[in-house]
């Protein structure tokens, strides 16, 4: 069976098949305990319940082995049965554990939507270029494989061309560091990146500049007060007319895009990152309404991996 007191003993595995050192786990846990009492009496407490608060039959496991389950499930992607048969479990009860204890692991984590609540409320110089070094940012999107739907109408708006299977998008804001300040929920595999970006768009402060690669082309006609630094791209001088070549690009602008893509390197990280816990790297089994939930926790613990603490 698998348990804290086994894994613990062997902290290169612990790391391996949670993504969390023992003492980063430590530190989740810690505050679990403070806030777990108030996720379980959100749940438990509703008009039509018929048993006393606390009636009902106990978890078996304790709540750090429910917190290592949810962590090797996310991290792992591996089955219920298998996840049921490592924690000793029934298999039915593995998601119905991990369900119930996700709201409170939200609570514990530097997710994107506080950060960004946090760069909304910034005033002063010192305080933006405290939580933009250099005052850049940088943003993408990343793709992830969805079970075909059976719905013709879904398998059509899923369906991305570019992947080319059923997909869902998700766009994903970074610092110069690779902190994830902003994730957008998820959207159909089919929308462009650009369409992601105009329905769920990061709001910066105005003194920092955000990096794009060319998804993004008509970013500065549309957001105009938006500070972008964006790649230069061969446009013909004829609009359409054939034979007319595309202009090349000058010395200064081919080294401009070097110098951009050398810089927009590090949302790569921060998405590879992601996709390191596989419940975003490999196909998405679980139901799509539970999509947003599982990428706000992984992206939690990306971001308390690279801020070493719970501090945000």
């Amino acid at each position: 069976m698998l348990n804290y007191d086994v894994l613990s003993r062997k902290p290169l595995n612990f790391r391996s098949f949670t993504g969390l050192e023992v003492p980063e786990f430590d530190s989740v846990y810690a505050r679990l305990l403070e806030v777990t009492p108030i996720t379980e009496e959100r749940r438990l407490w509703r008009e039509d319940r018929k048993n006393r608060m606390g009636a009902g039959h106990p978890f078996k496991l304790p709540l750090r082995d429910r917190l290592l389950m949810l962590l090797v499930y996310y991290r792992l992607y591996v089955t219920s049965t298998l996840a049921g048969f490592l924690f000793d479990l029934a298999q039915s009860n593995v998601l119905k554990n991990i369900r119930m204890l996700e709201p409170a692991v939200k609570m514990t984590l530097p997710l994107p939507r506080r950060l960004h609540d946090r760069a909304r409320r910034l005033r002063t110089l010192g305080e933006v270029e405290e939580v933009f070094p250099g005052f850049r940012a940088y943003l993408d999107a990343t793709e992830q494989e969805i079970p075909r739907p059976r719905e013709k109408r879904r398998r059509r708006t899923h369906y991305s061309g570019k992947a080319r299977r059923h997909t869902v998008k998700t766009q994903v804001t970074v610092n110069g560091r690779g902190l994830i300040v902003h994730k957008s929920p998820h959207a159909a595999g089919r929308r462009h990146d650009y369409d992601v970006y105009k329905g769920s768009r990061p709001h910066l402060p105005k003194e920092v500049r955000l990096g794009v690669d060319l998804g993004y082309d008509g970013i500065r006609s549309d957001y105009p007060d938006q500070l972008v630094d964006i790649p230069f791209k061969r446009r013909s001088p004829g609009r359409g007319k054939r034979g007319v070549k595309a202009k090349p690009l000058t010395p200064e602008q081919r080294m401009h895009n070097r110098a951009l893509s050398r810089a927009r390197v590090v949302v790569e990280h921060s998405i590879s990152r992601l996709k390191k816990h596989r419940i975003m790297g490999e196909e998405f089994r679980n139901r799509l309404r539970h999509y947003d939930e599982a990428t706000d926790i992984v992206s939690g613990l990306v971001n308390l991996r690279i801020l070493g603490s719970l501090a945000v």
